[in-house]
């Protein structure tokens, strides 16, 4: 994770993250070097399928730190903004996207875990896009695929987890 941007988190993601920042520090770093061990116990390393294995799950846990370690440096973390009919990151907009009613959260992807919810950065083509808007705006942007995609705010209220 390059971005640097400030990302806001509920106070519950905001636990739930540096609990599994916590986990993964000690006890996942201790877990997968005890299965490095035991795989390299077995032999020659070239064709040692579990220890390849443990290698890569070794690789996930350390990108998933370091990915959790600057979320959570550069998280602010509160309640969620009162709605005000503006679109802004932690509301849950309802738009119309090409003709086609969506709901979704503006905000980070960790903030909506466990939840059926979408959830779009603020930094993403459609968040960038519609940040700012006021229910009954609309907007078009261009989508990475190079589509200019029209945006209608139906809806915009305080997310609730």
């Amino acid at each position: 994770m390059t971005d640097t941007s400030v990302t806001w988190l509920t106070q519950d993601a905001f636990d739930r993250l540096t609990g599994e920042l916590e986990y993964l520090s000690v006890a996942g770093r201790t877990d997968i070097a005890k299965k490095i061990e035991i795989a390299r116990e077995e032999g020659d390393l070239k064709e040692n399928g579990g220890y390849h294995a443990a290698k890569e799950e070794q690789g996930k846990i350390e990108a998933r730190i370091r990915v959790l370690t600057q979320l959570l440096r550069h998280a602010t973390v509160g309640d969620a903004p009162e709605s005000h009919g503006v679109v802004e990151p932690g509301t849950v907009v309802t738009a119309n996207i090409q003709g086609d009613r969506s709901v979704f959260l503006i905000g980070n992807r960790e903030m909506a875990d466990g939840t059926d919810i979408d959830v779009y950065s603020e930094g993403s083509p459609l968040g960038t896009a519609i940040i700012g808007l006021k229910v009954g705006e609309s907007k078009s942007y261009v989508a990475p695929n190079g589509k200019t995609i029209e945006v209608e705010i139906v809806d915009v209220e305080t997310y609730h987890q």
